[in-house]
């Protein structure tokens, strides 16, 4: 489970060596003072401590140490002292996974200005405007060693921290200048842009299975190859440029070799998919990996010159990489390289470097692979390395599994869940790795431990709607990279007011359904995938097409019938005669409006009103008040720059019917404040939202919703605003502690075409917005016709009726208008939250 940067991630001793001689006096001064000279001393040997403590693993003694050093070199006014002990700081920091503090560490070291917000999550400014700080800072000091040492090392932070396209303008930046210092070695710092350079690679290889819209994906599958080759070429620079720095070298051929194999298997499963253009790119790769596996072999007596620490964490990466490559001798290879690795571990006190060489070779050695594992997990959970002993507690489960042992496979897999959950906000927010793999590497151990779970003969429900809960959850935090999001369980919500909460999950080869009634109790279908897959393909398909007016009703009734039967047929007879269904839906099933399916007779929504949740968690629910009937509206509804922004959905057009959904929600409010078209901008909508306690929040304007954040936008007059700016523009509204926004109404979106994962988006947006309820539209829909419904809509709200039975009355308006009657006016409104 060792990804191609982690060995890295802890390889410091060759920096630590420079370190450690940067926090040597350069000159000490035959009439000093004998104090200073002590201090100077002391904060050297503190210095050394922390090399060794780091080597060994303890990178929390090492911080403490390095912070002592630090303090003293602040004592005495030493500069190059204390840049050198600050960039040590951000070396443990990293090793501990707390890369955002090195990040703001390291800023310390360069004496940045922090309110460029570069090292947060989700900067305030744009990486342009960062970048252009960054180089003028660049430019503006002195091109010392350490200066550049440290510049070097923030690059290589941002690139931990998800900052791509910052870090390699930094690492570029800085090669530039070492290349003109005799004193400074550039090699590394070509190395470390090679490493950002398959950052990028990985990225765009990542969105790319996330990702369904068609122009998209067609988009990623041209750049992947484009900046795996660059990459490759950058690698392969190095090697021929370190000739005399075999260290480097090593280095360079390893990341070279894995990511060779990383992009064929990525080649031939797109040839497999038919992407016939791909096959000479493919022949060139699959030639190249032999060669590089030589040059590896050719350079082996350098592992014996790295550190403990480097040398197992090089051997494992070379272990893996032999591993996934057929030939038998060479996986044989790939196990003495493994065991070469332990064998070196053992003979330090690092039980990190220890876990991680028996848990790869418990992956290459099957026969032997429980007794690793076991001693992995055991070492791991011994220094509470919670990141590493959930991947040791999933590989026990899967093993367990095919051995039919199913208590323990469920042990294994309910204690990695749990161990992912104490972790997940840190995680999720400063590990690009995790980010990069969450869906082939952090999702299966919740799917696997509902699978095993659901294959009793009286399965605990209870625990596999939970188990859901928390996938639904990562998911969402993963797509939005923020930390815990503030939600309540269903199960804790006192009054949940409604005919029952239907869970639909997707296990790959079944559909689960579950039921909780309004009894409590619990009702379970399962239904194989291959008979109802098909059908939801069809119906989003349909949905989604940009003519979707002009499409024969039946031939959305046929699998919105079909989908009925499948799902909601089987426990109808649970259900009461009216109410509020609240689902909890998986993967594909988000794009779809559930109101739509259809008995034979009736669609859903005539009789339910339909709520969605984010897994099983929603913000505290609370009606609206009938005294606080308040709006803040905003519109756009002619020209604007934005509309032709690159990152805005293709092929919109202005609003002029903007102006009379304005009008209506205004003829329905206690008071309102509305900014329309000029007056709609990013900066004065964030101020009117901080200074005024509005509980409605209208919004009328152009959007899309994604699978990809970046493309998950809302358009203002001036500007496109992704989710990652508006999660900051609402942010304001948090910070004044205002109550929550009650409701966040975006009435002219649309979910990305080809995508069935972009309803992911609306509940990143609604999540973002902190509002208890978000009302939005799945696709594009008449102005006139929504312009009716909103009205009708706050029509009822006024009146007292709960905002899911409001919105379904409003569209049972449309539905009975016979101008209106087609799916495409009336289907499309999703309400997530609270439907109270």
């Amino acid at each position: 489970m060792i990804k191609r940067r982690d060995w890295f991630k802890y390889v410091f001793s060759s920096i630590l060596g420079l370190l450690t001689v940067v926090g040597k006096p350069s000159v000490i001064a035959a009439q000093g003072v004998n104090k200073e000279v002590q201090k100077r001393n002391q904060a050297r040997l503190l210095t050394q401590i922390g090399e060794k403590y780091l080597n060994e693993g303890r990178a929390s003694e090492a911080l403490e140490s390095w912070e002592s050093a630090t303090k003293i070199y602040r004592q005495l006014g030493y500069e190059e002292g204390i840049t050198g002990s600050l960039i040590n700081q951000n070396l443990a920091l990293q090793a501990l996974g707390l890369n955002h503090q090195a990040c703001n560490t390291l800023l310390q070291a360069l004496k940045l200005n922090t309110d460029t917000k570069i090292c947060a999550i989700s900067p305030v400014q744009s990486t342009e405007s960062i970048t252009k700080l960054l180089i003028a800072a660049i430019d503006k000091q002195k091109h010392l060693p350490v200066n550049l040492f440290a510049w070097h090392n923030f690059g290589d932070v941002l690139r931990l921290i998800g900052k791509l396209d910052e870090s390699k303008i930094i690492l570029a930046k800085t090669l530039s200048i070492a290349q003109q210092i005799p004193s400074v070695e550039p090699n590394n710092i070509l190395l470390s842009l090679a490493n950002t350079e398959e950052a990028i690679y990985q990225q765009a290889r990542n969105k790319y299975y996330e990702v369904e819209e068609l122009d998209f994906k067609n988009e990623i599958v041209d750049l992947i190859p484009q900046q795996a080759l660059k990459s490759l070429e950058v690698y392969q620079q190095v090697n021929q440029v370190s000739a005399n720095s075999p260290v480097t070298q090593l280095k360079s051929q390893l990341h070279h070799l894995s990511l060779l194999l990383d992009f064929e298997k990525w080649l031939t499963v797109e040839l497999d998919l038919g992407n016939q253009q791909l096959v000479e790119i493919r022949n060139q790769i699959q030639q190249q990996i032999q060669p590089s596996v030589n040059r590896v072999l050719k350079n082996s007596s350098t592992f014996s010159q790295l550190s403990a620490t480097q040398s197992v964490y090089a051997k494992l990466n070379f272990a893996n990489s032999l591993s996934q490559i057929p030939e038998q001798q060479l996986r044989s290879l790939a196990i003495e390289y493994g065991q070469s690795a332990l064998q070196t571990a053992r003979n330090t006190t690092n039980q990190r470097i220890k876990s991680y060489s028996l848990g790869t070779l418990g992956k290459l050695q099957p026969e032997k692979s429980e007794a690793y594992f076991r001693e992995a997990l055991s070492l791991a959970q011994s220094i509470q390395a919670e990141d590493i002993v959930y991947q040791w507690q999933q590989q026990l489960g899967n093993l367990y599994n095919k051995q039919g042992k199913a208590k323990e496979a469920l042990t294994m897999y309910k204690s990695a869940i749990d161990n992912l959950a104490q972790i997940r906000d840190s995680i999720l927010s400063s590990n690009i790795d995790i980010q990069f793999f969450f869906q082939e590497e952090v999702e299966p151990v919740y799917r696997d431990y509902m699978k095993l779970l659901l294959k009793d003969s009286n399965p605990n429900l209870k625990e596999v709607i939970q188990t859901n809960e928390r996938l639904q959850t990562a998911q969402l935090e993963n797509f939005l990279k923020c930390g815990k999001l503030d939600l309540v369980a269903l199960n804790e919500v006192q009054n949940l007011n409604s005919a029952g909460i239907i869970h639909i999950i997707d296990l790959d080869d079944t559909i689960e359904v579950i039921l909780q009634s309004q009894d409590r109790s619990f009702h379970h279908h399962s239904v194989e995938a291959n008979l109802i897959k098909d059908h939801v393909s069809d119906l989003i398909r349909k949905l989604q097409k940009d003519k979707l007016v002009s499409t024969n009703v039946r031939q959305i009734i046929l699998p919105s019938q079909a989908l009925y039967e499948k799902l909601i047929a089987p426990i109808s007879s649970y259900l009461p005669a009216s109410g509020t269904l609240i689902f909890i839906l998986d993967k594909s099933f988000q794009s779809i409006p559930m109101g739509i399916l259809y008995d034979g007779k009736d669609y859903l929504i005539e009789h339910y009103s339909v709520a969605v949740t984010l897994g099983s968690k929603i913000r505290s629910p609370k009606p609206l008040s009938k005294k606080r009937f308040t709006a803040l509206i905003a519109a756009l509804s002619k020209p604007s720059p934005s509309l032709s922004d690159s990152n805005a959905p293709k092929g919109i057009r202005p609003l002029p019917q903007a102006k009379e959904e304005v009008k209506d929600v205004q003829s329905q409010t206690q008071s309102y404040l509305t900014l329309l078209d000029e007056k709609f901008t990013t900066r004065r909508l964030e101020q009117e939202i901080s200074k005024n306690n509005f509980p409605i929040v209208h919004i009328s304007t152009h959007g899309q919703f994604s699978s990809d954040p970046l493309k998950t936008v809302l358009l203002a007059y001036e500007k496109v605003i992704n989710i990652r700016e508006f999660d900051k523009l609402l942010k304001s509204r948090i910070q004044t502690d205002a109550d929550a926004i009650d409701l966040l109404v975006l009435s002219a979106c649309q979910t990305a075409k080809g995508n069935k994962r972009s309803a992911l988006g609306m509940a990143g947006v609604a999540a973002q917005a902190g509002a208890r309820t978000t009302v939005a539209t799945l696709w594009l829909v008449d102005a006139d016709s929504t312009a009716l419904l909103m009205e009708e809509f706050y029509k009822e709200l006024k009146n007292g009726i709960s905002k899911a039975e409001a919105l379904r009355l409003a569209q049972l308006t449309l539905m009975k208008n016979p101008k209106y009657a087609h799916h495409y006016y009336w289907a499309p409104f999703l309400l997530v939250g609270s439907w109270l």
